[in-house]
């Protein structure tokens, strides 16, 4: 066992029963001073970050992952504000879920409690060293956080950072933990630390999230990758679809909630692929389709695979439908259960697709790059879970507790 992580990990479950026991105001107080820390101390992050891009650029990492990795001055302001939102949350510790009298006499009560330690296992996204922190805090949590190597430097900063600002105000700098090891011996071990760590959360790309849930002792919540449909049915209005789909698509490519695959009705793609196609091509986006709609625009030969692929690219793979059923019947073959879209003016399609199709967050007439704690209102997420126990969607503060029965009595025994 590496002893620097079992150190890490003893300190977190040493320090968890001080974070529970903070008053609200009080967490309030250490997260908007860590915005305010961050947002001072933005060229350090910067600095750290520019390392980070450095290197990644030089070993070949593509657009998309780049821009997941990369920081800068708005990015910057958006993980402060993340905070800040955080803060103005309700405190979800301590709320009573349920109460009822039994009829044995007893009075009892469901309370939601911290869950104590919460290990989070991601790539190239620093903006989570800040968020994961901030949830689990908020949460009354502590939080051992491992992120990629390729935003080693990054993640280190901005963890000193959050560690300074707690210090600043007499509160347990342990409250954020970060494994700095970029040895894949010691992510295994740490997905094995069941006996300090209470829940893991992986946030990356397929084969991270695969791996967490096939060797973790720790229970897991699993944010999946994001193979996200749009469908473009026979009533869409076109130029909006072609508006919503650039959104979907283009906004930023490194995400999961980015749109990776077309769904177009027979009826209308020899009218709306040349419009889609010329408004794409201005965005550098490739087209992979089938072979009708190869036949109306210059594009490439969608493979199976292209159908599956989360590609975190300027890429789109297309397929043409001839009703609602082939449809759905497409997105429920390829989905990762993550958002899905269709743009309709026809009601009962919208239901059905919405019925039927299997996935955390199911639109109509969106893009699907709603699909975020910010615009949920739920605050900076600690992931978009696609399974679903416990938690399915963006996950904000309720879906990182626990709960315990709270039960009042008289002296009784049971007969």
């Amino acid at each position: 066992m590496d002893e620097k992580l079992l150190d890490l990990c003893k300190r977190a479950q040493k320090v968890k029963y001080d974070i529970q026991k903070l008053t609200s105001d009080r967490k309030n107080e250490a997260l908007i001073h860590a915005a305010r820390r961050l947002i001072e101390r933005s060229d350090e992050i910067i600095s750290a970050n520019h390392e980070d891009i450095v290197a990644g650029t030089q070993k070949g990492m593509n657009e998309g992952l780049l821009d997941r990795l990369r920081l800068d001055e708005k990015r910057i302001t958006g993980i402060a504000e993340g905070l800040k939102q955080v803060a103005a949350l309700d405190d979800p510790v301590g709320k009573t879920l349920e109460k009822r009298d039994l009829n044995n006499g007893l009075h009892l009560r469901k309370v939601s409690v911290p869950m104590g330690v919460i290990g989070i296992i991601y790539e190239s996204r620093p903006n989570v060293t800040a968020d994961a922190f901030s949830l689990c805090f908020k949460a009354g949590s502590a939080v051992i956080l491992k992120g990629g190597s390729d935003a080693l430097n990054s993640n280190r900063m901005i963890t000193s950072i959050i560690k300074d600002a707690l210090k600043d105000l007499n509160i347990p700098e342990d409250a954020i933990l970060l494994i700095e090891s970029t040895d894949r011996e010691v992510t295994r071990q740490f997905m094995t630390m069941k006996e300090y760590v209470d829940l893991l959360i992986p946030r990356g790309g397929a084969g991270l999230i695969r791996s967490v849930v096939e060797n973790s002792l720790i229970p897991v919540i699993e944010t999946g990758t994001g193979n996200c449909h749009i469908f473009v049915d026979k009533s869409a209005d076109l130029n909006k679809a072609v508006e919503v789909i650039l959104n979907a698509k283009t906004q930023r490519i490194g995400v999961c909630n980015a749109m990776e695959s077309l769904i177009v009705h027979s009826g209308i793609v020899d009218e709306f692929m040349p419009l889609l196609a010329k408004a794409l091509r201005t965005k550098n986006v490739e087209i992979r389709a089938d072979q009708k709609i190869c036949n109306i625009i210059d594009c490439k030969k969608a493979t199976e695979e292209d159908y599956a692929t989360e590609y975190l690219d300027l890429i789109l793979s297309a397929k043409t439908v001839d009703n609602i059923d082939e449809a759905i019947e497409h997105v429920n073959r390829y989905t990762t259960h993550h958002s899905e879209s269709i743009l309709t003016s026809d009601k009962d399609n919208a239901v059905r697709f919405q019925n039927e199709v299997d996935a955390a967050c199911v639109y109509v007439n969106c893009s699907t790059r709603f699909t975020d704690g910010f615009e949920f209102g739920l605050g900076a997420e600690i992931g978009i879970s696609t399974q679903k126990l416990h938690a399915r969607g963006p996950m904000g503060l309720k879906e990182i507790t626990s709960y315990k029965y709270l039960i009042d009595g008289n002296y009784d025994v049971r007969s």
